[in-house]
């Protein structure tokens, strides 16, 4: 049959493109050995094979041997529409047993089979190159040694000079639609922007795109254990740190569990910038209400900023003549 008159179908939600070559390599070696399904003789629209197809073409071929062909006899319409999609999933369903795999992939000394993508040589590390992974994945490469300073070694962060118009959550920012005067927080569940700490290079883009950035709202729950309140401290302002010297601008985000930990919740924030702090929710608990409100004017007069963007509640508190820039989360519109 003539690759030209078969024809792709146009709704074909499986990105095929990386995969051409890669299949097109094995058809030089092997040959075809796998069918192309279409519709029936009538319609030769793809149901299987577009794959094999694009790959066939890329090698110059303007045919494809009938014996290789073959149609949906017998199906209906929407029979197709579910095989076409079930034959690519059923594809991912299945996993490797790695041991097995790499036996194998040793039994086989005359081909290179990195052309089909297996390739084990990036398993050789050099001596140390483990404890570079584990670093890695710790994520010590945000930080330098020297912007960590005071007892606990809390990475530093310089007096930043933001007065955004409006605020908007993390999980909002891949959605918006405005960024100019637009600052980012993260007073939202762990959750939704753990993956921020994660993987921090996937998301500086996005972040660079708004005028500012708060520090990560990293719990540090009254209830936690206190080095885990340690390291979510840790982890706000090391992506707070890193992220100034990619030049985004960051304001630090002033929080603390209870009052007695003030003094380790606010090592590595710089006097007289610009901070950010969250009332949101505090206002239904009374006894929270008070902690936060003393917790603010200590953090204030310890901090001296020139600046306070306040998300939620002002508390009714007295700022003096700081310069307090209020907002009001979607969830907060009708707070007092």
């Amino acid at each position: 049959m003539l690759i030209a008159d078969i024809v792709p179908y146009e709704r074909n939600a499986r990105h095929n493109e990386q995969a051409v070559p890669v299949v097109a390599e094995s058809i030089r070696e092997f040959g075809l050995r796998g069918q192309i399904v279409l519709e029936s003789r009538d319609n030769p629209v793809i149901v299987c094979g577009h794959t094999r197809v694009e790959a066939c073409r890329s090698l110059g071929w303007t045919e494809i041997p009938d014996e290789h062909i073959c149609y949906c006899d017998g199906l209906t319409d929407e029979q197709i529409r579910a095989y076409r999609l079930a034959d690519n999933r059923t594809g991912e369903v299945a996993t490797w047993n790695k041991t097995l795999l790499q036996h194998e992939m040793r039994s086989i000394k005359k081909l290179d089979m990195s052309r089909f993508r297996f390739d084990f040589k990036s398993r050789e590390r050099p001596r140390g190159a483990e404890i570079v992974r584990t670093g890695e994945r710790m994520n010590m490469h945000l930080v330098n040694a020297e912007d960590c300073t005071g007892p606990n070694e809390m990475p530093t962060l310089l007096p930043a000079d933001a007065a955004p118009r409006d605020m908007t959550s993390f999980n909002f920012c891949r959605t918006a639609t405005e960024f100019e005067g637009v600052g980012v927080h993260f007073c939202i569940d762990d959750y939704q922007f753990e993956r921020v700490w994660s993987r921090p290079e996937a998301y500086i883009d996005l972040l660079r795109k708004f005028d500012c950035v708060v520090c990560p709202d990293f719990s540090v729950y009254l209830d936690m254990p206190y080095p885990m309140k340690l390291w979510n401290l840790y982890r706000s302002r090391a992506l707070g740190n890193w992220w100034q010297r990619k030049g985004l601008t960051v304001v630090p985000n002033v929080t603390w569990s209870g009052l007695d930990s003030l003094d380790y919740c606010l090592e590595g924030i710089p006097r007289g910038g610009t901070i950010f702090i969250s009332t949101v929710g505090v206002t239904r608990d009374r006894g929270a209400r008070a902690i936060v409100e003393v917790g603010i004017r200590e953090a204030l007069r310890r901090i001296e900023p020139s600046r306070l963007l306040l998300l939620g509640s002002d508390l009714g508190l007295d700022y003096g003549t700081l310069d307090v820039r209020r907002y009001r989360p979607k969830s907060f519109k009708g707070a007092k």
